[in-house]
């Protein structure tokens, strides 16, 4: 599959890059990608650190006063949650809710979003992402040009300083390197745009 390389300031660059087709051209199966995505989500979930209850604290059980005439209440034991240090009633439990996902599955599963984004042609091949002097408003102007409203860039190994710089504080606009390529930003976002170095890093990530 070949994609014509454009530039940032909606100009056609000079040549065009030979997509590998086990990697942009597979078949989407939407059960694949539900799985990844709600993989993903459930990983983002922060379970609860548990407290410790009666039964979890670590103090006598003894019997600290007389049953009458003591003028205090009838306690048996220092563990009880009025107390300081005592354990607290009804605490958090911890609980996980993540479930543990085939790598195979997952690499299919980026395999199948990156090939949605070809086939639907919402899929955008930059030669670079330099914007001059990393100003908002020079890549305000530039993606108008293009046209991209809600747009996932993703660069190679590291992402461009300028670009992150003027792209920081524009809605919609997220950019990500090769290694922080998933399923879920990528079908999010309605186009998604590779640098050359992002397709290779993809290419291999995806093969390796």
């Amino acid at each position: 599959m070949k994609i014509k390389i454009q530039t940032l300031d909606g100009k056609a660059a000079k040549g065009d890059v030979e997509l590998n087709d086990a990697v942009f051209d597979v078949d989407p199966r939407a059960d694949i990608l539900h799985r990844v995505v709600t993989w993903q989500l459930e990983k983002r979930r922060g379970p609860a650190r548990a407290t410790r209850e009666r039964s979890d604290v670590n103090r006598t059980g003894k019997k600290f006063g007389k049953q009458k005439g003591g003028g205090t209440a009838r306690h048996g034991n220092r563990r009880a949650p009025i107390f300081i240090g005592g354990g607290k009633a009804h605490g958090a439990r911890a609980r996980t809710f993540g479930h543990s996902l085939n790598k195979k599955v997952r690499n299919l599963g980026l395999k199948m979003a990156l090939s949605s984004k070809a086939k639907s042609g919402h899929l955008v091949i930059i030669d670079n992402l330099d914007v001059a002097g990393g100003k908002t408003q020079t890549l305000v102007g530039q993606l108008a040009k293009l046209g991209f409203n809600r747009a996932l860039f993703i660069d190679g190994a590291a992402t461009n300083v300028s670009f992150a710089h003027a792209s920081s504080n524009i809605g919609g606009i997220n950019l990500l390197p090769a290694i922080g390529a998933n399923v879920y930003d990528i079908l999010k976002h309605d186009t998604l745009v590779l640098t050359r170095a992002a397709v290779e890093a993809l290419e291999a990530r995806c093969n390796g």
